[in-house]
């Protein structure tokens, strides 16, 4: 039977872990192993860690959440790798759900979950990733492209060491998981979807700060860039999607730089305005796609301005 590490980075995660491990420990299959990688904690994290039993990697410097996994990856002796947040949690069918895969033939280099994504405040569904499977087989990079694809899936490990892991380059680090995923279809590995619901992705407000976001939306340019350059023309129309939502996003936060180096990347691919949207801005983008972000702005600002209160 093969196996499987349930494999969890860390930095300043006493609060939440509890929740996460005695989820892990409550499974119908046990995990593996259960590791915990703790990127220079100021609190118990380690600590609360052995409490639940899990074998915990101390970093000597803090690099952030890719580089912990790729330490965790290279520690495990599991067959099968599984990336966890740790202010996440498991339902308690999640490691049955992937025995039925990691014991197959015919499994593939990476199987991507359901989750159920929830406010951890009021604890109200938000919604369920929901993805078509039909869809992923069918195009597997058209999938990637157009689909935002978080941590939940589960990993062979020689699979995920052959590509060299998650991208550690600083430039992606706040869009690591579509970097990896990008990284994984570059290298042609196989995808394939669950659609039972396995685990449970919280949203947390204090993590979507204005400071946060712009950080995301830097990393995601990189990460289109990286698409265009390799896919670019078998995939134009949605890549460009990528750069001209992203132009939108990076207005929002007013970085006007990032804003015009999403705008030349999507003109590289020949479009010359986003595919849908509002028509009046729209038409605006094809002659003047700097001013009709910035026009756009201003006028949410001054028309609707309870939407960037927050900023």
């Amino acid at each position: 039977m093969s196996s499987i590490a349930l494999c969890i980075p860390a930095f300043n995660a006493a609060w939440c872990l509890p929740r996460l491990l005695e989820s892990a420990n409550n499974q119908s299959i046990p995990f593996n192993e259960i590791l915990v990688y703790d990127d220079c904690s100021t609190d118990n994290t380690r600590e609360v860690a052995v409490k639940y039993g899990a074998k915990v990697i101390t970093g000597r410097v803090n690099k952030g959440c890719a580089f912990g996994k790729n330490q965790l990856a290279a520690v495990a002796q599991s067959d099968w790798l599984h990336f966890h947040d740790a202010d996440d949690e498991l339902l308690p069918n999640f490691t049955q759900v992937a025995h039925k895969w990691i014991n197959s033939e015919s499994a593939p280099d990476i199987i991507l979950l359901n989750y159920n994504y929830i406010d951890f405040n009021s604890n109200e569904p938000i919604g369920s990733a929901n993805f078509n499977r039909n869809d992923l087989l069918d195009d597997t990079s058209k999938f990637v492209i157009v689909n935002k694809i978080v941590n939940f899936a589960i990993c062979k490990k020689l699979s995920f060491l052959s590509i060299g892991g998650f991208n550690q380059n600083t430039e992606v680090l706040y869009n690591e998981d579509r970097a990896f995923y990008t990284r994984a279809l570059l290298h042609q590995l196989r995808f394939d979807y669950e659609p039972i619901i396995t685990c449970i992705n919280y949203r947390y407000a204090q993590s979507m700060s204005a400071s946060n976001m712009l950080k995301c939306a830097q990393a995601y340019y990189h990460v289109s860039v990286e698409l265009a350059n390799a896919l670019g023309h078998r995939y134009p129309t949605e890549i460009a999607e990528c750069f001209w939502k992203n132009a939108q996003l990076s207005a929002q936060y007013k970085d006007w730089t990032l804003t015009r180096k999403n705008i030349i990347g999507a003109r590289k691919l020949q479009s010359k305005a986003p595919a849908s949207g509002n028509k009046f801005f729209n038409l605006i983008c094809t002659f003047f796609p700097m001013f009709a972000h910035q026009l756009r702005e201003f006028n949410i600002r001054l028309l609707k301005p309870q939407l960037r209160s927050e900023q």
